[in-house]
């Protein structure tokens, strides 16, 4: 059912599982890298994700929280999972190979400049004037730090070009999945959606990347390990619950800061050397973050509450 969902403001739970959100996120790009390097990307997703889906089910099982699909609902899973998981987790993998982390990771998090771009075209959402500069400094935070780049990535067009459809997916994601009422707990929600995407990613990879495809080696289930352990297991759970009940620019922006860790931590991970463009993306990401979190006090009996 698509429908507009009441909306509430960041509260310190949800800054604490932001922050988490912004650590776990921000490694994993050179951790994604580093797994890609020499290894099948579609492969890799494959393997991550079908080992999210039993760590989501075990966690499911210890919680007591029913896996079951409610009736008529398969559609609307299917929806939210083509543009949240398929589109983005696909595409984003393959720029990954293709990209340096740092640089994939700055492309991936225009993410919400396509999210406010949805908002407007295909919902008529409106944003407010501190929104509007929110996005203007991340935005401007990103081209800074590609601005360094700008070279190498003209002789990467096809990685550039699927990261950011990867991007403008999951942005368009994060808007439909604001608007769209479905009663099923998060954890639920995640599982069906990876179960759907992760299988569908299966064939291609199959199609695509069969005469390739190898064992890991350990390096490389480390990799996958943590994709599957700490992002699709914990990571994406706690972000769908945020973009269910957050402002589509809060929950956007205010993770903002992933690019930023992803491009140091690649430095300091696989060696690439941060510019002067760096420490002022810093400055304006940042600067955009405060236009979303600080924002004044909402009535507490207006605020609910979903457990994860």
């Amino acid at each position: 059912m698509l429908l507009s969902r009441p909306m509430r403001h960041l509260n310190h739970k949800d800054l604490v599982l932001l922050a988490l959100l912004t650590l776990f996120w921000g490694l994993n790009w050179p951790v994604m890298k580093i797994g890609v390097r020499e290894f099948p990307p579609l492969t890799f997703r494959v393997l991550s994700m079908v080992g999210g889906l039993a760590v989501i089910w075990l966690v499911a099982r210890v919680q007591g929280v029913s896996l079951a699909i409610p009736k008529g609902e398969t559609r609307t899973i299917i929806k939210l999972a083509i543009p949240n998981m398929l589109i983005w987790h696909s595409f984003i993998i393959i720029g990954v190979k293709m990209l340096s982390s740092g640089r994939a990771a700055i492309l991936g998090y225009t993410m919400p400049a396509w999210a406010v771009l949805a908002g407007l075209v295909f919902f008529g959402d409106r944003i407010n004037r501190s929104s509007l500069v929110g996005i203007l400094l991340a935005m401007s935070g990103a081209m800074l730090l590609l601005s360094s780049e700008f070279s190498r990535i003209s002789g990467q067009p096809l990685g550039t070009l699927l990261v950011l459809i990867a991007a403008a997916g999951w942005g368009f994601g994060t808007v439909l999945m604001k608007r769209t009422i479905i009663d099923m707990p998060t954890l639920s929600l995640t599982f069906w959606m990876l179960a759907f995407s992760s299988t569908c990613i299966t064939l291609i990879a199959l199609i695509v990347e069969g005469p390739s495809m190898r064992w890991p080696n350990s390096v490389e289930w480390l990799c996958i390990s943590y994709n599957a352990i700490i992002i699709f297991g914990f990571a994406h759970v706690v972000w769908f619950k945020l973009a269910r009940t957050l402002p589509p620019v809060a929950s956007s922006l205010s993770v903002m800061l992933i690019p930023v860790l992803g491009t140091f931590s690649g430095a300091w991970i696989i060696g690439e050397t941060p510019h002067w463009q760096d420490y002022a993306a810093i400055v304006l990401i940042l600067g955009a973050m405060s236009t979303v979190m600080f924002k004044p006090k909402q009535n507490p009996a207006t605020t609910t509450q979903e457990n994860l």
